[in-house]
């Protein structure tokens, strides 16, 4: 138990673990720095000890020996038993020993850079910043809130590139959609396209299979110019999705062999669900989450030793009611604050599913959610959230929800900046200068600190209750829709060079006619 204070109330440190780490500030727009001021403090949220981990971890080890994973391509298997693992053919296991485990993580690359085409904008991982992405993709799309969904088209990526252009607060621009009226393998890529040419940041989009994985590699050589710019600048990565419990799909782990050719990061993140495809039990589900993330890692660098991973962990409870997962229940702070601790003990950056929400709408529900799992996912120290944008679990993209989760990150970013105690911060001159009973609404210290001491919302409403009734008495639904609007209709832009635009319509149009030659097609239907 945490010793008492003198006043009989546990001390805060105890339950925050808030030190005073230092950190330098960031010089290019990198995400968003942990802080931005050397004088302020570090705040640090722990779920786990150390022994805990360690636990954790021999568990996982455990699991990847006595159990395995099913790994349905050929070439990897091989791959794995000539670095020295138990590989069974007949049921496509693969037993991976702790010392392959070990060496896999050792090699892996920990830090990387993605950039947008301004290499100004920039989405560092492993180098203590924050990023914010919006998904990469999903079937159905929502116009207005509470309105019909329908199928997402290419038109949509456009326009989520757009928006996340115009929200200084999101790092990575994703598609968003899925275009229903494409096939998969060019979906993908005429998404990429709509994205490059509507955002100048970092886009994140689905590497279905290695048809489109090589189309999108050629769309970023083009994009950069060369091969070896977008060796050294990479525009995006490959997203490796275990299919829990202990699987990986051939598509996914097959695309690599061509994202690989520019050295692409991995994030490798599986979706275990508590009691469904995972244990009951949040530990279970941690320990073979763990195990799936590291069988993940190995992949990579069976393929590509010295690649970039990210650590995904991503797991979820199961709703045994509505039997649904649960994007945002207090189990998923708790499993995404341990999922980080366990990430950066093997030294790797971090992503997690929080600031996400089970409503469909930007209500009081949604910002709860989002609110208390983001906060406490900044404070563990993970190095990417999301994907944001998305109504409900995975029910359709809705601009109007990123909108919302745009101004609670602002509001986050807020609590982590913390705040400087100085003897200029404590303005001990001031009070005896106003001394009891005056005002420090006309002080010159008030006029020099206030901006930097508070957060101004554009979105939240502070206003009298005359005031927000004379202006319609609008509902956080409203004021997101607006926003939306009003970004859309102002922000523009920058275009690409023509010299770009024209080579990569050459990528596209090469892709439909590869597609078509090969009967595979590139219109969905067609």
């Amino acid at each position: 138990m945490a010793p008492l204070r003198r006043d009989g109330r546990i001390p805060l440190r105890k339950v925050l673990q808030v030190g005073a780490a230092k950190m330098p500030v960031s010089h290019t727009r990198r995400g968003l720095p942990f802080h931005s001021d050397d004088s302020e403090i570090q705040m640090k949220l722990d779920v786990l000890t150390q022994e805990q981990i360690q636990k954790l971890h021999d568990a996982s080890i455990s699991i990847l020996w006595k159990v395995g994973v099913h790994l349905p391509h050929p070439d990897v298997r091989a791959r794995f038993r000539e670095a020295g693992a138990s590989v069974d053919e007949a049921s496509e296991r693969v037993r991976i020993p702790a010392a392959l485990i070990q060496r896999c993580l050792g090699q892996a690359g920990k830090t990387f850079t993605i950039y947008g085409r301004d290499r100004s904008k920039q989405a560092a991982f492993g180098q203590g910043t924050r990023n914010y992405n919006s998904i990469a993709g999903e079937a159905l799309w929502i116009d207005d809130v509470n309105g019909e969904r329908r199928y997402a088209t290419l038109k949509d990526a456009a326009t989520a590139a757009r928006l996340v252009d115009a929200l200084p607060n999101l790092t990575i621009a994703g598609a968003m959609c899925d275009p229903h009226e494409l096939t998969p393998e060019y979906g993908g890529l005429a998404a990429a396209a709509e994205l490059v040419r509507n955002t100048t940041k970092p886009i994140g989009l689905w590497f279905h299979n290695r048809t489109v994985s090589k189309f999108i590699v050629e769309l970023m050589i083009a994009a950069a110019g060369s091969e070896e710019e977008a060796r050294r600048y990479p525009l995006s990565y490959p997203f490796l999705e275990p299919i829990s419990p202990l699987r990986f799909p051939f598509d996914g782990v097959d695309a690599l062999y061509e994202t690989a050719k520019l050295n692409l990061p991995v994030p490798i993140g599986p979706m275990a669900q508590t009691g469904l495809s995972a244990p009951g039990t949040l530990a279970g589900t941690l320990a073979q989450e763990n195990a799936e993330i590291l069988a993940g890692v190995c992949i990579t660098q069976i393929i590509s030793p010295g690649l970039p991973v990210c650590y995904g962990g991503i797991p979820h409870a199961f709703d045994m009611r509505t039997t649904q997962l649960i994007f945002a229940g207090p189990e998923q702070a708790l499993m995404a604050v341990a999922m980080t601790q366990m990430g950066k003990h093997y030294g790797l950056p971090v992503y997690i599913n929080v600031g996400l929400t089970d409503s469909k709408v930007p209500d009081a529900q949604a910002g709860m959610e989002a609110g208390i799992t983001l906060v406490c996912g900044a404070m563990a120290g993970a190095d990417i959230f999301g994907h944001l944008g998305i109504s409900g679990v995975d029910q359709a993209s809705s601009l109007d929800m990123l909108v919302m989760q745009h101004e609670l990150i602002g509001y986050v970013e807020r609590v982590m900046r913390g705040f400087e105690v100085s003897d200029e911060t404590l303005g001990l001159d001031v009070i005896e200068a106003v001394g009891p009973g005056g005002s420090f609404m006309d002080q010159e210290h008030t006029a020099l600190h206030f901006r930097k001491e508070l957060w101004f919302p554009k979105l939240l409403d502070r206003q009298f209750y005359d005031a927000w009734m004379s202006g319609g008495a609008k509902t956080m639904a409203q004021r997101c829709r607006e926003e939306k609007e009003r970004l859309l209709a102002e922000h523009k832009p920058v275009p690409l060079p023509e010299d770009t635009e024209k080579a990569i319509e050459a990528v596209l149009s090469g892709a439909r006619k590869e597609l078509e030659a090969t009967g595979r097609g590139w219109r969905r239907g067609a």
